[in-house]
């Protein structure tokens, strides 16, 4: 019995090895190698970039109160539309104490004035009566009454315009209502009720009440890199798409590009402005309101051919200067590959152009195939 025993194990151990050593064999043999094979045909073929950028008005205006107070009222809100000259707030004058003063002592002298201009008058125009002057010197007391009633309103106007910031006379233009200086959509309105704001001046911009601008007359800005510049020229029509409203794409036209590069991440970066065509339903309709500051990407051809004879990049070998392909051949039944010079032209990273050196009718050799080995 273990006779048989030891004779049954030794079997086992023996398949064993031959087994193991049958599939190092196999796997050690050379595989056969597969090409996957092209046949030329023909295509549009277009270079294209990528600019990432945003969307903003071509005009955007800072509105700014004409005198410096506190604001008591804002009549607007972001994102309504006003005409020009519509008021946005009203500021609350806070007087000069200095100018205040100034202006209540005029009122004071000009008020004294036309009490001794219009005693002279009546001293003046009894002696006319009495023909004991003449016209010309009545005329002139005259004349200085009148001036000294204009005075007496021009010092209360300015007194007025002083501590009120508007006058009776100039009440339809008063100074204390901010107004818009364009129409358009109100973007921002950084100023609350009780802020104090100021006017612009030499020294100072002035606080800003609103933002507005024209959401129809909107540009894209990007920038580009300085190997593409080079092949962009004024008017190149452009495809925008807004990342908020990918089902949106907007037609654009190149307008402007930057003379001076700036550096970003080490690369040298050339800023473009386009003029974006805005469809009426696009700025409120069901789709949304463009926004200024929407990120876009914007899609340039740099480079079109519209019927070429093309493969695709992976089949071209590059030597140099030189390009070159695999022509399938079937020599007595065996498969067998011609090394063929070739040339080339437009790419756009997936198929190239052949300018010369292959036709219709002829197959390509592409690049290997390679079988994904699954273990069972």
């Amino acid at each position: 019995m273990k006779k048989y025993r030891k004779l049954i194990i030794a079997t086992i151990i023996a398949l064993i090895f031959i087994g193991t050593f049958v599939f190092l064999w196999q796997k050690s043999q050379p595989k056969e190698i597969v090409y996957s094979e092209f046949t030329p045909t023909m295509n549009e073929v277009k270079k294209t970039t990528v600019i990432t950028g945003k969307i903003e008005p071509r005009n955007e205006v800072n509105v700014k109160p004409q005198i410096s107070g506190i604001i008591t009222e804002i009549y607007k809100e972001a994102g309504q539309y006003v005409q020009q000259g519509e008021v946005i707030a009203k500021v609350k004058v806070i007087p000069d104490m200095g100018q205040l003063s100034n202006a209540e002592a005029r009122v004071r002298l000009a008020d004294i004035n036309l009490q001794q201009a219009q005693v002279d008058y009546d001293r003046e125009k009894n002696l006319y009566n009495q023909k004991l002057v003449s016209a010309d010197e009545y005329d002139k007391v005259k004349k200085a009454l009148n001036q000294a009633k204009e005075e007496v309103v021009a010092a209360q106007d300015a007194l007025q315009v002083v501590r009120d910031g508007v006058s009776k006379s100039n009440a339809s233009a008063s100074s204390t209502l901010v107004r818009s200086t364009i129409s358009g959509v109100i973007l921002d309105i950084p100023v609350k009720v009780g802020n104090s704001v100021i006017l612009s001046n030499t020294f100072n911009d002035g606080t800003t009440i609103a933002s507005v601008a024209n959401m129809k007359d909107l540009i894209f800005r990007g920038n580009i890199d300085e190997t593409e510049v080079g092949q962009l020229v004024l008017g190149i029509p452009m495809k925008i798409t807004i990342g908020a409203l990918q089902d949106l794409k907007f037609d654009a036209a190149l307008e402007y590009i930057s003379p001076k590069a700036t550096e970003s991440n080490g690369a040298n970066q050339f800023e473009i402005k386009a003029a974006v065509t805005v469809p009426a339903d696009s700025v409120s309709g069901k789709s949304g309101k463009l926004r200024s500051g929407y990120s876009a990407n914007a899609e340039i051809v740099l480079a079109q051919v519209e019927k070429a004879l093309t493969i695709p990049e992976s089949a071209i070998e590059f030597s140099g200067d030189s390009t070159f392909v695999y022509l399938v051949k079937d020599e007595k039944g065996v498969k067998a590959y011609e090394r063929h010079q070739v040339v080339t032209g437009l790419s756009d990273g997936v198929n190239i152009e052949i300018k010369k050196g292959l036709s219709a009718k002829d197959k390509v050799r592409g690049p290997q195939i390679v079988a994904d080995n699954k273990e069972e």
